[in-house]
């Protein structure tokens, strides 16, 4: 089995292949607080979890956006496996040419997106990723990642909003908003904000992306973007569950020895 670890701001994405298919997917919260034992013990339980004895693990590779997270977090595989564990970072191939200032600053997740959604078909492509804050990274013709834009997600913009107001309630994102952009109460205004707000500027961006890279430009999602902001948009999106652990697998398997 071949484990791929994708470290995000809120969670720690962890995927197990055998035989080029997704044996099993499951969560850790990312936790600058936790030590190499702890997550050692968080690893070890989500493996128990999915039927996985560590001595099945021939091979895995780490992707991460939380620096003060990836030594922990490779400390602590190295604790459950012997096998070569790969880090996403300058070093290793992954098919895409990279034209941007400092190609350092790129989120590995972005780049892993970016090499799961080119396995399906040619860009141009423009890869969402939502966490913390919500990323969309481009793709050209010619399969060369040239740059994108970030931004807050709904989810970090709502804690804000509710923390620094007085009377405004905290809402749910998975909600479908309000039949009318016309809110009737507080709960439906915010929901009505939230959802359409955020697909409006999806929406205008995904305008201003495809003004530059083409017509065409497939645009693909992945990450806590929350299923009523999808449909609110009315641009087309591809959600992809399993993008950025499905790169980091296609990904290892383009620099795995032997």
């Amino acid at each position: 089995m071949i484990l791929t670890v994708n470290i995000g701001n809120t969670h720690i994405t962890i995927a197990g292949y055998e035989h080029d298919a997704l044996q099993f997917s499951g969560r850790l919260h990312s936790d600058t607080a936790a030590t190499i034992d702890e997550y050692a013990m968080n690893l070890l339980n989500l493996l128990s979890l999915y039927h996985v004895e560590p001595e099945r693990i021939e091979g895995g590779i780490l992707g991460s956006v939380v620096p003060a997270l990836t030594g922990r977090v490779l400390a602590a595989l190295r604790m459950l496996s012997s096998a070569r564990i790969l880090t996403v970072g300058p070093g290793l191939k992954s098919g895409i040419k990279l034209r941007l200032d400092n190609p350092a600053q790129l989120g590995a997740e972005l780049l892993c997106g970016a090499v799961a959604a080119l396995a399906e078909g040619p860009g141009p492509l423009a890869v969402i990723s939502a966490d913390t804050a919500i990323s969309i990274m481009a793709v050209n013709e010619k399969q060369e990642l040239v740059g994108g834009v970030i931004m807050p997600g709904p989810q970090l913009s709502q804690a804000a909003l509710v923390q620094k107001t007085a009377q405004l309630p905290q809402i749910d994102l998975s909600a479908p908003a309000a039949p009318s952009i016309l809110g009737k109460n507080t709960a439906a205004c915010l929901q009505n904000g939230f959802v359409l707000g955020t697909a409006g500027l999806l929406d205008g961006l995904a305008e201003r992306f495809r003004a530059e890279l083409g017509p065409d430009l497939k645009f693909y999602a992945t990450g806590n973007l929350p299923r009523p902001i999808r449909e609110a948009c009315r641009t087309n999106i591809l959600y992809r569950e399993t993008l950025i652990t499905d790169g980091l697998y296609r990904i290892w398997l383009k620099n795995k020895k032997g």
